[in-house]
């Protein structure tokens, strides 16, 4: 593939889209979920307001159509509509294999064939309408590590668990590695019981989300603007706040080697941000007990009915690739 903006507009309804075939046309509907566009320093309205500029500049050039949009309380759906004979539509259907729901949808194989300009397109349209850049994604330090703490970027993706694989393979092919993904499984999700003990057996049953420290997504970014602007304000914030830990570390320690160890590290935050699950040790933690959900039909088949202790195991299960 060498067309970005159709590669923009295939991420976009990969991560949130619908496609709905009628006799004579084609509805495609993209439904954007607000906390996904809220930004740092911007109230709703005005994030919304801002996100639908951006978007329909992005991409009726390419549509030929009015993007039509549809406020909501909590999201707000922009749709368009052609023929069903057109050539985007027939684009579309054939690089989603007519599925019509971003619930089943794959990303397509010509994307991960295409150059890496390409994959970056489709990241930055799936990205546009499922992740969400503020300071309360933030991971916290471990008592015991050099430095961890960092803002993070949230990419979330209801139900379709093969969608979250595509995304971290596609990711490793762009060299940014994914922090932690939160998967709705019911080992990750209630792993200790307690709320299905409570008669909330489905508690699990929720969006996965994918992880991603802002220093390493700024590689990929927003096309919103002020998304792209929250997102390099909190890589900066990752960044002082890094070289600043290992200032004090080089003040804190009388060994000469150790200062200068700290030293050689500032400016090189990707010497911890920069890494893949298979390069990250494990922390020793008491087993998860088994949970009665493990065996739901919510799960995919390759992993059903078994039992996980980390997320890892159940990315590496379910495919996502080693580098």
């Amino acid at each position: 593939m060498d067309n970005a903006q159709l590669a923009y507009l295939l991420g976009m309804i990969a991560g949130k889209g619908t496609i709905r075939r009628n006799p004579n046309d084609t509805d495609v509907i993209i439904e954007i979920p607000h906390k996904n566009i809220i930004s740092e320093g911007m109230d709703a309205a005005l994030s919304v307001k801002a996100s639908l500029i951006d978007i329909k500049n992005n991409l009726e050039p390419l549509i030929g159509a009015t993007l039509t949009p549809n406020l909501e309380k909590n999201k707000t759906t922009i749709k368009f509509v052609k023929i069903n004979e057109d050539y985007l539509i027939r684009e579309i259907n054939r690089h989603f294999q007519n599925f019509n729901s971003c619930k089943d949808f794959r990303i397509p194989e010509e994307i991960f064939n295409s150059p890496n300009d390409i994959k970056k397109e489709f990241m930055l349209g799936l990205g546009d309408v499922t992740a969400h850049i503020r300071s309360s994604n933030v991971a916290f330090k471990r008592k015991d590590a050099l430095h961890i703490h960092g803002y993070r970027t949230y990419i979330e993706i209801p139900v379709n668990w093969y969608m979250v694989v595509d995304i971290g393979n596609l990711l490793t092919d762009l060299n940014v590695p994914i922090h932690n993904i939160d998967w709705a499984h019911p080992n990750m999700r209630d792993s200790n019981l307690k709320q299905y003990n409570k008669g909330n057996k489905m508690f699990w049953y929720k969006e996965h989300q994918i992880k991603i420290f802002a220093d390493e997504y700024e590689q990929i970014g927003f096309k919103i603007d002020h998304k792209m602007k929250a997102l390099k304000t909190l890589a900066d914030k990752n960044r002082e706040e890094y070289d600043k830990d290992l200032k004090v570390k080089m003040n804190d320690t009388d060994s000469d080697t150790r200062k200068e160890k700290y030293k050689n590290m500032i400016g090189h935050i990707d010497r911890i941000h920069h890494k893949y699950y298979w390069e990250t040790r494990e922390v020793n933690k008491e087993p998860k007990p088994v949970h009665p959900m493990e065996s739901s039909d919510k799960i995919p088949v390759e992993i059903r009915g078994k039992h996980f202790d980390s997320w890892k195991a159940i990315s590496d299960a379910l495919g996502y690739r080693r580098k």
